[in-house]
């Protein structure tokens, strides 16, 4: 008797495996995927605020972040072998975590 999972199935179990995983990696690999979360929330943070304080061109910041985080993006999808190396993993946790930093502030300010 086969069993046929939904998309929403496929999707859970997707998530549990990939949850699963970066909790179960090595002390190197875990340490070094929070420590850059941290490290993109921080840069995400303070490179918005610095330039909107000196220079007060916020948008153009963004913009510029934006932009960054869509090359990297498209860069990840070349990266083939699993589980990723620690550079790309630091860099796509830098990436998330400076997405979120603009993101809370943006929710902050309330624009």
């Amino acid at each position: 008797m086969t069993t046929h999972l939904t998309r929403y199935e496929q999707v859970q179990r997707k998530f549990g495996f990939q949850l699963t995983r970066a909790l179960m990696g090595s002390w190197r690999r875990r340490s070094l995927g929070v420590l850059s979360l941290l490290l993109g929330f921080i840069l995400g943070s303070n490179f918005t605020m610095y330039w909107y304080q000196e220079v007060g061109q916020r948008p153009v910041v963004v913009l510029f972040m934006v932009v960054i985080i869509e090359l990297l993006v498209r860069a990840r999808t070349y990266v083939r072998s699993e589980p990723w190396p620690l550079g790309w993993l630091a860099i796509d946790n830098i990436r998330i975590g400076a997405v979120y930093a603009v993101v809370f502030e943006a929710f902050k300010l309330g624009s």
